[in-house]
């Protein structure tokens, strides 16, 4: 496994997939004015992969669903229930997230997953204690996949 972190945009990665720090999915997309991650790729991706996820229903939380990407370059966009009903992420939901994703990126059969900091923006962690359990997390895993953890960076 080899694993960085860098500064950028998380849709301007390499990747063969990225992960979007989504919620439960009990509220529909379609009421929620999607912010952070979603927000961008809503604006990039189209409304595509939010479609696809609504059929879902709710998801576990720390658990993760898999969609296309839309307009987006790559082969799927997985999606992590990242915060709780009361839209807060734990150390729990974010560890469980990771592994999840991995989960989902091995069945995938791809060689790369580009990472956004999983609880920084509305699931109220401050960023540097959120990106220490997620790399943590991500470290723990015995993979053979390339990992980018992006710390968003205008």
């Amino acid at each position: 496994m080899s694993l960085r972190i860098v500064e950028g945009d998380l849709l301007d990665q390499e990747a063969d997939v990225i992960v979007n720090a989504w919620n439960r999915n009990v509220i529909p997309w379609w009421l929620l004015l999607p912010q952070g991650v979603s927000g961008a790729i809503k604006k990039r991706a189209g409304l595509q992969p939010f479609r696809e996820l609504a059929r879902f229903g709710p998801i576990p939380l720390g658990k993760a669903v898999v969609t296309s990407a839309g307009k987006l370059p790559y082969r799927a966009i997985i999606h992590v229930a990242g915060i709780n009903l009361m839209w807060r992420a734990s150390k729990r939901s974010i560890s469980e997230s990771a592994k999840s994703a991995i989960e989902e990126a091995r069945k995938l059969e791809v060689r790369s997953i580009a990472f956004p900091i999983i609880g920084a923006g509305s699931g109220g962690f401050g960023p540097d204690r959120a990106e220490r359990i997620l790399v943590d997390s991500l470290r723990a895993f015995e993979n053979e996949l390339e990992i980018i953890v992006v710390r968003f960076k205008k």
